[in-house]
C-alpha cells in the first residue's frame, strides 16, 4: 500500500479516499493551514509518506511541508504557484499558439491614461479579474471606462496597503454566449470535464458568473476531440500533470481563460472511465521519481 499525503481535506478528499484505496493507494490529511506545527517535533514522520498531492495554494506553508515531508509531489509548488498566476499562464499559451482572450496586465500603481489605454483596446464590456485569486472572487464585469476606472479605484485602494503582496490585475475580453467549461487532464491525458452553468433565473437577472461557488451547477458532459485536444495542450505547456482547464466556447471558437492546479475532484460518474486508474498510476509515478 502506497501513503500519499494529501494537503487539504475538502471535497476532493472525501471523493477520492476509496476509489484510491481500492488501487492501492492510501490518503492521509496533512494540514500546513489553520494550525500549529511544532518545527522541532513535527505531528508527521519524514518518513510516513511515499508521495504528496497538490502542495498547499499559500506558498510559505508549502515550502515548511516540504522540508518536513521530503516526498514529491503531483503538483509541487511551483506548479501551484505557475497556475494561480492567471497572467503568466495567458502569456505563456499565446506564445504556445493555444487561443486565449485578450488580455492586458495591470501592475499597480498604474497611471489614469494607461489604465484607460488598457479599456480601450478591448470591445466592452471587459472582464476585471485579480491576478491570483480563485472561485471568481473579485471578478467584475465593467461595460463603460467611468465604471472601469471606479472598479480600477478599489484595487488601486486595496494594493496600497503593504501587505498586499500581489498588485496586479487583469483586463479581459468579455466572451459572450460562451458555454463554459472544465476539463480534467491527468498525465497528459484529457479525462473528461463537466460544463458548469448558471440557473436560468439567475441568468435572466443579470448574473454571468459560472463558479460552482456561485450557484452554478457542474454536470458531466462528453467533451469533443478538439476541446480535449486543447486541454491537454495546455497541460503540456505549462508542464502541470494534474490540471483543470477553463475553456469557454462560443459559436465561433473556443479560448482557455484560466487553469487550476488544485482542481476540485467531482463525482467520479463525471468523468471517463478509467478516472481513478489514471490517477492512482500518476501517483505511483511521482512516488517513483
Amino acid at each position: 500500500m502506497l501513503d500519499l499525503a494529501v494537503a487539504y481535506r475538502e471535497e476532493t478528499f472525501e471523493r477520492m479516499r476509496d476509489p484510491l484505496a481500492e488501487r492501492g493507494v492510501r490518503v492521509h490529511h496533512v494540514q500546513s493551514e489553520g494550525r500549529t506545527v511544532s518545527l522541532a517535533d513535527p505531528p508527521w514522520r519524514r518518513d510516513e509518506f511515499d508521495a504528496g498531492f497538490v502542495s498547499p495554494s499559500r506558498a510559505m506553508e508549502g515550502g515548511v511541508l516540504d522540508a518536513l515531508l521530503d516526498v514529491p509531489w503531483v503538483n509541487d509548488r511551483e506548479a501551484v504557484l505557475t497556475s494561480r498566476n492567471k497572467a503568466g499562464v495567458i502569456a505563456e499559451l499565446e506564445r504556445a499558439g493555444i487561443p486565449v482572450p485578450k488580455t492586458v496586465l495591470v501592475s499597480n500603481p498604474a497611471d489614469e491614461s494607461d489604465l484607460l489605454s488598457a479599456f480601450e483596446r478591448l470591445d466592452s464590456p471587459v472582464v476585471v479579474k485579480p491576478n491570483s485569486t480563485t472561485r471568481g472572487v473579485g471578478v467584475a464585469k465593467v461595460g463603460d471606462a467611468d465604471s472601469f476606472l471606479g472598479v480600477t479605484d478599489y484595487l488601486d485602494l486595496v494594493h496600497d496597503y503593504r501587505a498586499t503582496g500581489d498588485k496586479s490585475f487583469l483586463v479581459q475580453e468579455f466572451v459572450p454566449d460562451a458555454a463554459d467549461y472544465r476539463a480534467m487532464v491527468v498525465d497528459g491525458e484529457c479525462v473528461g470535464g463537466v460544463e458548469r452553468r448558471l440557473p436560468d433565473e439567475s441568468r435572466e437577472t443579470g448574473h454571468w458568473k459560472h463558479n460552482v461557488h456561485r450557484g452554478a451547477t457542474a454536470s458531466g458532459v462528453d467533451l469533443p476531440e478538439n476541446l480535449r485536444n486543447l486541454a491537454e495542450e495546455t497541460a503540456e505547456v505549462l508542464g502541470i500533470d494534474f490540471l483543470g482547464v477553463d475553456l469557454l466556447v462560443s459559436e465561433d471558437r473556443a479560448v482557455v481563460s484560466e487553469t487550476n492546479a488544485r482542481p476540485t475532484i467531482d463525482a467520479e460518474t463525471k468523468y471517463d472511465a478509467g478516472f481513478y486508474d489514471r490517477l492512482a498510476g500518476l501517483i505511483r509515478e511521482t512516488a517513483e521519481e
